[in-house]
């Protein structure tokens, strides 16, 4: 049924819980799992005096916290007997790295966590699943 399934993740317990999904669903249909970690870019303009870091620890810190989030899913996904690459990917907005990790792996399903955001926040705040799914023609499942 599935062939190539995207999962990303920030290493939140409810992206952690649609990991676990996405490895059950790899797992029955034998399908390749694809993690990903959205890495932010650096927010501070090159002229300003009040960065907090240098961009060459800030760029290796994300690089190594999105290598630690993508190797725990693989973990959890060769512990199943689960195929899993990982990739992460700089971006201002996650949902645009997300749709174009699917587009660029062949992805034909991306699982990913509702952060559960409701009411006014969820108005103010928007969604990057929400975002996923208005711009991806690929199946999302939503995990809660």
């Amino acid at each position: 049924m599935f062939h190539c399934i995207l999962v990303p993740t920030d290493g939140s317990a409810i992206t952690a819980k649609a990991a676990d999904k996405a490895i059950e669903l790899a797992r029955l249909t034998g399908a390749t799992l694809h993690a990903l970690a959205v890495r932010e870019p650096f927010p501070f303009s090159a002229v300003s005096e009040m960065q907090p870091a240098p961009p060459a620890e800030f760029y290796e810190a994300q690089e190594r916290i999105a290598n630690q989030r993508v190797a725990a899913v693989c973990t959890k996904a060769a512990a199943a007997g689960v195929r899993c690459e990982t990739h992460s990917e700089e971006a201002l907005q996650p949902w645009e790295a997300i749709v174009n990790a699917a587009k660029a792996h062949g992805c034909d399903l991306i699982v990913m966590a509702s952060h559960g955001r409701r009411g006014v926040s969820a108005l103010l705040l928007g969604s990057e699943t929400q975002r996923v799914l208005t711009h991806t023609s690929v199946p999302v499942l939503v995990v809660r």
